[in-house]
């Protein structure tokens, strides 16, 4: 009885002991993140200009990989950005992208048959940002992205039946895409601060590791996209860190 009496009364000790050092730790974590919101520095803006891609896909294991031609559209994006330390912060957007492919049969037939579909995104890349400089920047990003497909639409369908098989349909009313998109982004880019204005030029580089195929059709497909863009930003909060000279 006394066994059980101590071995009680040590697991509340560790219970409590445990307790204590995980509120300690919350506590701690809470304090950090004020601080660093505190002295963060804080912009909004908005992103635009145009994105390319292209496809590769397997049409069965025992085909070698496929690479598509893509097609190229408008992209733009709300953009908030958070620096937390002199050089180092984060960017969120969330941005409407489209991107698709265009597949053509062969192209010394005359005339050229082609297959184009096109897929609207809700893409929000979620990017660590770094820069070099203070009013004229030099700044490199990376991070995933996550993204869902808000429609997609079969521009033009004129062959089938190809050897090895064609990308399918996916705009139609019995296919089933796979909506959730996931991937890798990077950029590099430069940018000039005016006052708490603040205009970027940038290239980014995506790979997805989606695959929009929902029923098998072909065996594997993804894609890349390069986007060209523009950004203008407002400075919301200024940073405590140490202010940005203009």
């Amino acid at each position: 009885m006394e066994t059980n009496i101590q071995f009680k009364i040590n697991s509340d000790q560790i219970y409590n002991s445990l307790l204590l050092s995980m509120n300690r730790i919350f506590l701690t974590g809470i304090f950090m993140l004020a601080s660093f919101v505190a002295l963060a520095q804080t912009s909004v803006g908005i992103r635009g200009g145009y994105a390319t891609s292209t496809y590769s896909y397997r049409a069965t294991p025992s085909n070698r990989v496929a690479s598509v031609a893509g097609i190229g559209a408008p992209t733009f994006a709300l953009v908030f950005e958070h620096f937390n330390s002199k050089n180092a912060g984060i960017e969120i957007n969330l941005q409407f992208l489209r991107i698709g492919f265009s597949q053509i049969e062969d192209v010394d037939v005359d005339p050229i048959l082609t297959n184009e579909t096109q897929f609207d995104y809700l893409k929000v890349p979620i990017l660590s940002s770094f820069f070099l400089g203070r009013s004229g920047r030099f700044q490199i990003k990376a991070g995933p992205h996550l993204g869902y497909m808000l429609q997609a639409k079969d521009i033009r369908r004129e062959f089938s039946d190809a050897t090895p098989l064609e990308i399918p349909t996916y705009g139609g009313s019995n296919d089933k895409p796979r909506k959730i998109m996931y991937g890798l982004t990077a950029g590099a880019g430069i940018s000039k601060l005016f006052g708490k204005s603040t205009l970027t030029g940038e290239v980014r580089f995506a790979y997805d590791f989606t695959n929009p195929e929902g029923q098998e059709r072909v065996f594997d497909m993804s894609s890349t996209n390069l986007e060209f863009t523009l950004a203008y930003l407002f400075r919301i909060k200024d940073s405590k860190i140490g202010k940005v000279k203009d």
